[in-house]
């Protein structure tokens, strides 16, 4: 068990979380221990904590591209989606309405059932079957008493990028002279695995989460692009300009600038490129696999126009005959980790992601996700093949 632990070139579940950067965490845990103080006291020793965390607040948003006063620093990937969903509480007494994609994470999915309840109407867009948000189907469902709308930027499963610059393009034209819907984006999958240029003037909300790109877990970022006229749920001491109160995790914002400046770009850098070409080979040899179906099936399409749609860092395929949780125990007794979907799911064994792009059952039952990141080998990758070859073969 230790041995699949420590070898990083057999885990391919990175979607899921990724093997920390021990010299960050080490590095930052210093940092922090030295800076003990509570940034919000005015004495020495506070300030000198305050000026450690304002820097790690400038390194984020230089990565980003984004004033360093529009980011905010949260206790994950959930708290930042949840943050400017809450925040429709405070701002909508009189309710309105949500509308969500049909294959975003849990994080909004399940906050959005929640303010249901709370007199919200939740309208949600399923994509098509190739697991993609059409922009029109988006603008056309927006209403005047539209509040919020959610589409992520890379689906946790499918690897599909979402076209979500033009989805904000659609929010505002539709909207012109009226007023226009918060638009937020879960940036969770896509921090670190594509660049993130469309971070502009017409996306409100961002999250981000430390876990996912070999930080620490408990801490995450949340961009808002107008915090001045954003009006938080939860209240408390007023830290982090009153978005989000409570003492600040000074370990968790050092980690997460480190690791965002080491593993972030805003343009394609070679490693990405190597891993475009390394998953164009692996995605080749799956398609040979007696029984294997691509999901969704365009990605099985090799050419730039195609896989440009998609995050190199997923794949995820069916293999019929072959339960998807079967083939994750058969492989983890390889060695190899892997993954049905989302982990926040996984227990629940359900695949609302493929169900909403109209997936047949079959394929549902059947599909695993494979995930690479910074550490993977194209080594890793082919012993990967081998071993899932090996496994289609014994229950031929």
């Amino acid at each position: 068990m230790i041995q699949i632990i420590m070898n990083y070139g057999h885990y391919f579940d990175w979607a899921a979380t990724s093997p920390q950067d021990e010299d960050i965490l080490k590095e930052a845990l210093k940092v922090s221990v030295k800076n003990f103080a509570n940034p919000s006291s005015t004495h020495k020793a506070g300030t000198a904590a305050r000026k450690v965390l304002e820097d790690a607040r400038k390194k984020c948003a230089s990565v980003l591209g984004v004033k360093s006063e529009s980011v905010f620093f949260t206790s994950g990937g959930t708290e930042s989606d949840a943050i400017p969903l809450l925040s429709v509480l405070a701002a909508e007494r009189r309710g309105g309405r949500i509308i969500m994609s049909g294959i975003e994470h849990p994080a909004v999915k399940n906050q959005c059932e929640m303010l249901e309840k709370s007199g919200f109407e939740i309208v949600c867009v399923n994509p098509d079957k190739n697991g993609f948000v059409a922009p029109s189907a988006i603008s056309e469902k927006i209403t005047p008493d539209t509040v919020f709308v959610a589409v992520m930027a890379v689906n946790n499963e499918t690897g599909c990028i979402q076209p979500v610059r033009k989805i904000a393009q659609f929010i505002s034209s539709s909207c012109a002279g009226k007023r226009k819907p918060f638009f937020h984006v879960d940036c969770v999958q896509a921090a670190g695995k594509i660049p993130l240029d469309f971070l502009g003037a017409e996306i409100d909300g961002a999250a981000f989460s430390a876990h996912k790109i070999s930080g620490p877990r408990g801490t995450g970022l949340l961009y808002l692009r107008e915090p001045a006229r954003f009006r938080p749920f939860l209240v408390g001491g007023g830290q982090e300009q009153g978005i989000r109160s409570g003492t600040e995790n000074l370990f968790g914002a050092v980690a997460l600038s480190k690791c965002m400046e080491k593993y972030v770009f805003m343009e394609e850098n070679e490693r990405f490129l190597l891993q475009k070409n390394w998953t164009g080979n692996f995605i080749k040899s799956l398609s040979e696999i007696k029984n294997c179906r691509l999901v969704p099936p365009i990605r099985a399409d090799l050419s730039p126009d195609a896989q440009e749609k998609f995050s190199p860092w997923v794949v995820q395929a069916a293999f019929l005959g072959i339960p998807g949780q079967v083939m994750v125990r058969a492989l983890d007794a390889k060695g190899f980790c892997i993954s049905t979907g989302s982990a926040c799911s996984a227990k629940k064994q359900s695949r609302p992601v493929l169900r909403a792009m109209g997936a047949s059952p079959e394929i549902q039952d059947s599909a695993v996700r494979f995930s690479f990141g910074f550490s993977t080998s194209e080594q890793g990758m082919n012993e990967l093949l081998a071993a899932v070859r090996e496994i289609v073969k014994e229950f031929a």
